[in-house]
């Protein structure tokens, strides 16, 4: 998939990164985000900081420290299983999976871009006594660290190959796919407890506890773990003797965090009280307000408009071109051989990058037309999208018997480089014109509908790039004549007879040109048209607010 794109606030908003299988597995593409406050949360921050009908006067962060570590480990808890089910494809891949399986698995990833879905609910269904936010916070983690526990000691036996049978991908799927649900909802709750746990003049460093909170979590579960779990690495620079396994299994790790889960959960529910300060207010919370049909109304309203329906139907289609360069390449160089732990640790000196990317490419998305960035930075990502596939096509012949030389990998890290350098600046550009032309009546949910189709515009090609490797490879049977390898079946007849499938035509390279294509017929007779949008009037985009 792509290096994700998300994190969500109040009616499922994104804000930051997510996910991947982009060339570095342990990375994740930004998930689009709207980091201003709407005016709902204006009012619940203003009522949240008043006592008694009084201001309350604050002495800066010192005296939220607390609260802020608190909102900080709960973003780090919430890391840890998507950073795990991020390393699930590269443990599949090693297990020489299918890509369709990989493509099941993939789905695995939807649950952040479709927030959007459930958010009112959650938002609106409470018990007002155990507190708004905490009633869907505490049974969410406890069931993340019940399925943990659970997987624990399943996991093994899911993953396990037994002769022609690979793993069990479908109970992976599904399991993976409901732990990153009760993540994708864990996000909600925090977010907006987020905005009364601390004060107005403080609430900025939510987003900041977001971002590295689960920046940080996702590393622990992708990055470290991969490193820790890898005979190989742990052998090289861990131990003085060498061992068959790495220091911790995937069924040791998930156990730990299970604990972890559970114990902090239970200490939250007893000991952490909601912001009280928002109950003694005479005047009623406008976000409590807002009903789950109001918030339905709204999005309807606002998709229904020309000018937003055109520009979600771009949306949805802009990334077809990316995807096989973003979906399938970190895959392909596992199956060439390249370590998956190497990978993952190739994301770190990323880290820098990412964080400057944006900060210089806002200064030319600051201007009235944001989506000129976006339309010249396309057909350089298409080129990368290329230069990978010449990348995956290059590896095999540079393997050495000790593994890949030293200059292998800068070569990748300079070509996951330019990738960030063309992926932030589209991103940066689609971010800019969100808040140019969302309504200010209702920001918040406008910012969501528009982040969320902008998510899952990079989320079914991907999936559909994975299911379509196969179908798209052409294997012959050599050595024995009359035979085929067009399935399992006939490619167990092949190597019965004494032959062997050789590929006479990977399917990726198929991909990677199609999406060129398409990405190029896209940008020449669609990229103009969303240039284009920017000239229409600010009329254009507002709509009128059902009552």
């Amino acid at each position: 998939m792509e290096p994700s794109e998300t994190i969500t606030h109040k009616n499922g908003r994104q804000r930051k990164p997510l996910v991947s299988n982009s060339i570095i597995m342990g990375e994740r593409e930004p998930k689009l985000s709207d980091l201003e406050v709407s005016g709902d949360e204006e009012a619940l921050l203003q009522s949240s900081d008043r006592k008694d009908g009084q201001a309350v006067v604050h002495n800066g962060i010192h005296g939220e420290l607390g609260n802020v570590a608190l909102l900080l480990f709960l973003y780090v808890l919430q890391g840890i299983p998507l950073g795990l089910a991020g390393s699930i494809p590269l443990i599949l891949q090693s297990k020489s999976v299918s890509y369709k399986d990989q493509a099941y698995f993939s789905l695995v990833f939807w649950p952040f871009s479709l927030k959007l879905l459930w958010a009112p609910l959650v938002d609106s269904i409470y018990l007002q006594k155990f507190g708004r936010r905490k009633s869907w916070l505490v049974p969410t983690q406890y069931l993340l660290g019940l399925f943990m526990l659970y997987l624990s000691f399943k996991v093994n036996t899911m993953l396990q190959t037994d002769g022609q049978k690979g793993p069990d991908v479908i109970t992976l799927t599904a399991v993976f796919f409901i732990l990153a649900f009760l993540a994708a909802t864990q996000d909600i709750a925090v977010d907006g407890w987020a905005l009364t746990m601390l004060s107005r003049e403080n609430v900025g460093y939510a987003s900041t506890c977001n971002s590295v909170g689960q920046t940080a979590g996702y590393f622990l579960g992708n990055v470290l773990f991969l490193a820790l779990e890898s005979a190989d690495f742990c052998n090289n620079y861990l131990r003085f003797e060498p061992q068959e396994q790495g220091i911790v299994t995937l069924s040791d790790f998930l156990f730990f965090w299970g604990i972890v889960f559970l114990v902090s959960t239970t200490l939250v529910a007893v000991l952490k009280k909601e912001n009280s300060r928002q109950h003694r207010t005479k005047k009623k919370p406008r976000e409590e307000a807002q009903g789950v049909m109001e918030t339905y109304k709204r999005l309807f309203s606002i998709i229904k408009m020309p000018t937003v329906f055109t520009f979600c139907i771009l949306l949805i289609t802009a990334k077809i071109g990316f995807s096989a360069a973003d979906a399938v390449t970190g895959l392909k160089l596992v199956e060439a051989g390249v370590p998956k732990e190497q990978l993952a640790l190739l994301a770190v000196p990323m880290v820098p990058l990412q964080i400057l990317l944006p900060l210089v490419i806002s200064k030319y998305t600051a201007g009235p037309r944001p989506l000129d960035v976006f339309y010249k930075a396309f057909p350089f990502r298409l080129l990368v999208g290329l230069e990978y596939a010449l990348l995956v096509w290059w590896t095999p012949s540079v393997r050495q018997e000790g593994g890949f030389p030293v200059y292998y990998y800068a070569v990748v890290l300079l070509s996951y480089a330019l990738h960030q350098v063309a992926l932030y600046s589209m991103y940066v550009a689609c971010m800019a014109f969100h808040a140019k032309v969302s309504d200010p009546v209702i920001g918040g949910t406008y910012m969501t509908l528009l982040n969320t189709v902008t998510n899952l515009g990079g989320n079914w090609p991907s999936t559909l790039a994975l299911w379509l490797v196969d179908p798209l490879t052409f294997k012959e049977c050599q050595g024995a004549p009359g035979q085929t390898c067009s399935s399992l079946e006939e490619t167990g007849l092949c190597i019965s007879e004494g032959g062997v499938c050789v590929t006479a035509m990977d399917g990726y390279y198929v991909e990677s040109v199609v999406c060129v294509v398409i990405g190029l017929c896209w940008w020449i007779f669609f990229g103009k048209k969303m240039k284009r949008l920017q000239e229409e009037s600010p009329s254009a985009w507002h709509c009128r607010v059902p009552k």
